[in-house]
């Protein structure tokens, strides 16, 4: 019985697994669609090489920085993960769904610093966060770290703020360093609309998203043997969906009263937007409160994508400061009012809340202090942004010397 357990909670892992990594022709996807034919197979190149160098750093060093047991701020050490981390699995298991989880956190950055970002200079920074921005944080709340051995231990399930918010935050410092895109703002200051070129592919991608979603977040139980593990996963794959739901629908809804038209392009963020938003507590919520976690997470990634594209003038093609950084800390922070066992809405008091709150600005300090030293040297080194006629003229051949549509 025990071999039967065991095989049935690696291959469940396995299987999760399989779906996390195909998250990742979702988010090339959806940043093709989102941005212009000419950067193309810039933007999938990248998004493949994320997954590429991922996998061998965070197999390499990151991995034991995330789940070492050194001392409450990082792990340490375990070069090419030689040491026994798992009982309930093969360590192998364990490490590749991790490895997974770790490219989904580099690969947001780049929707955000989109069709201006030199290859090589990308190379780097994708490869840093891989192996040492990321692990780090995540020490904390899943290592072991300190934010899990507070008195009420800080709760992100499935990574809304330890994997989506390191990547939203990151993508912000990185867009605030390169600059926007030549044209996206006249000389009267006001932002002007650069349309992707295909919202096929960015439906297409979210779709995929989607459907990743549910390795991403049920995945995240590590076991499925038994009636407590079915149980839970068949919450989590409920709370996951209809908060991506409730998303999509607000987000429509908002868009629709406002300008009078229901623009797809919106409506998909804020898909995403539910989808992040969920993640921290997808396990610990009802599913009603799943839906009102993406209720608002889709009306908010709305007005953050305005706030940023117009107040602040931070130029993010595809919205990925908003879904990932803005929508991964708020359902982060939501656990603390919906969770059915500890939330305050339950009658348990703010004390959960609070870890949260802290769980989220130690995350997001670590995030954008790490990231602004690794961006600035990058900008006085190798260089960050492509020249005036390299943008203009597309990243495709260029940086790749050949172009997605012939």
């Amino acid at each position: 019985m025990e071999e039967i357990i065991f095989s049935i909670n690696t291959l469940w892992v396995l299987i999760a697994s399989a779906l996390v990594f195909f998250m990742q022709a979702g988010f090339a996807l959806v940043e093709a669609g989102l941005t212009r034919s000419k950067n193309t197979a810039n933007i999938l190149m990248k998004n493949l090489m994320d997954y590429v160098i991922g996998s061998i750093v965070f197999w390499a060093i990151g991995f034991g920085i995330m789940f070492g047991t050194k001392n409450g701020f990082w792990g340490g050490l375990d070069l090419f993960t030689q040491h026994t981390y798992r009982t309930d699995m093969p360590d192998m298991a364990f490490l590749i769904f991790q490895t997974v989880f770790a490219a989904t956190a580099a690969t947001i950055v780049s929707g955000a610093m989109a069709e201006r970002t030199k290859f090589k200079a990308y190379l780097v920074y994708s490869a840093v966060i891989s192996l040492v921005i990321y692990p780090i944080s995540g020490h904390w709340a899943w290592g072991g770290g300190w934010l899990s051995q507070m008195t009420i231990p800080f709760h992100d399930f499935a990574g809304s703020t330890v994997v989506h918010s390191v990547g939203g935050w990151c993508a912000l410092v990185g867009a605030i360093i390169l600059g926007p895109r030549i044209g996206k703002y006249g000389k009267d200051g006001k932002a002007k609309a650069i349309p992707g070129h295909s919202l096929s592919l960015a439906t297409l991608g979210v779709f995929i998203l989607w459907i990743g979603w549910f390795g991403f977040n049920p995945g995240s139980q590590l076991a499925a043997s038994g009636t407590t593990n079915a149980t839970a996963i068949s919450l989590i794959f409920m709370t996951t969906n209809i908060a991506g739901a409730g998303g999509a629908l607000s987000a429509l809804l908002y868009m629709w009263i406002k300008y009078k038209k229901p623009p797809l392009s919106m409506t998909l963020n804020g898909a995403l937007a539910g989808l992040v938003a969920v993640t921290a507590g997808c396990d610990a919520v009802s599913p009603g409160g799943a839906l009102i976690i993406g209720l608002m997470a889709g009306i908010l990634v709305v007005l953050s994508v305005e706030f940023f594209d117009k107040v602040v003038k931070i130029d993010d093609p595809v919205g990925a400061i908003s879904v990932h950084g803005i929508c991964g800390s708020f359902g982060t922070l939501m656990v603390g009012f919906f969770s059915t066992s500890q939330g305050a809405l339950y009658g348990h008091g703010f004390g959960l809340l609070g870890s949260q709150v802290i769980g989220v600005l130690s995350v997001a300090a670590w995030a954008i202090a790490a990231s602004l030293i690794l961006f600035t040297i990058l900008k006085y080194t190798t260089g960050l942004r492509v020249t005036q006629r390299e943008e203009e003229e597309g990243l495709d051949i260029y940086e790749h010397g050949e172009s997605a549509y012939n």
